[in-house]
């Protein structure tokens, strides 16, 4: 009775924060986000990283990206580090939850690279049940994949050049893989439904669930930055029914890949 009521939260709290992100528009994080950068000229003839030349519009998709990779890399760490159904897990699981730790925090340092900045947001907010309650962390786990891969494909139509469009399918293309091997950790911990970004249960077999990736209809990096609102914002956190007084903080790394994983040196390679 328990596990039901919990799950039940947890819908309202995907629920709510849905609702509230379609309400805000991203305008409340916008000036704060995709801000000018104190040391760069951001206007719209653009700058040069690595030989890329970058747009206003690049740069705010490339700051939110970055903003997600540190939100993933702080959900991964701590799935890791606390959750006490991790040592649970088969090594495979375990084996492929390090790796994606490990691949997140190679996309947020490849991110961090070109605004020469790190992200403006530190700590992250969840649901009071986050790495706690297995159905509420794989529900969130798979909410966030959903959201990364439909933020990438934002850039794959708005980057301004083929190196950047290029760069924002390979790595929506590892986030597709982390969606569908948490959706493999949830019937491995017993659970039969998975409810992501759409706000549906949805049954964990296959665990390849999609014929194309979802785009949640998001056409500008605005929508992105509105999803991730209750996740960075203590007020926004607690209107959307997660823990506004719990944050966990940001803690990056050296990410360390194998040889096949770890060729993408640099954006647009």
């Amino acid at each position: 009775m328990k596990k039901e009521t919990t799950n039940e939260q947890a819908s309202i709290n995907r629920r709510s924060f849905l609702t509230y992100a379609s309400l805000i528009g991203g305008a409340a994080m916008l000036p704060r986000v995709l801000k000018a950068d104190d040391d760069h000229d951001w206007d719209d003839h653009g700058d040069r990283v690595d030989g890329i030349t970058l747009t206003k519009d690049d740069k705010d998709i490339i700051i939110a990206a970055e903003i997600a990779e540190a939100l993933a890399v702080t959900t991964y760490s701590n799935i890791i580090n606390i959750s006490p159904f991790f040592g649970g897990l088969s090594f495979n699981d375990q084996v492929y939850l390090t790796a994606a730790l490990q691949e997140e925090m190679s996309h947020y340092a490849v991110l961090e690279s070109l605004t020469n900045k790190p992200t403006p947001y530190t700590a992250f907010y969840y649901p009071a049940q986050m790495f706690k309650d297995p159905q509420t962390t794989v529900n969130i786990l798979v909410t966030l994949e959903d959201a990364f891969i439909a933020a990438y494909l934002v850039g794959v139509r708005n980057f301004s050049n083929h190196q950047l469009r290029v760069s924002a399918a390979r790595i929506m293309g590892i986030e597709s893989d982390h969606r569908s091997l948490a959706r493999v950790i949830a019937a491995d911990l017993g659970l039969s439904t998975v409810t992501g970004a759409q706000g549906v249960a949805e049954d964990v077999n296959p665990a390849n669930n999609n014929g194309y990736e979802r785009t949640l209809k998001w056409t500008k990096i605005e929508q992105a930055v509105a999803a991730l609102t209750p996740f960075v914002d203590a007020s926004a956190a607690t209107s959307a029914g997660f823990d506004g007084s719990v944050s966990y903080p940001f803690n990056p790394f050296t990410p360390t890949l194998p040889i096949a994983l770890g060729e993408f040196i640099s954006f647009g390679g």
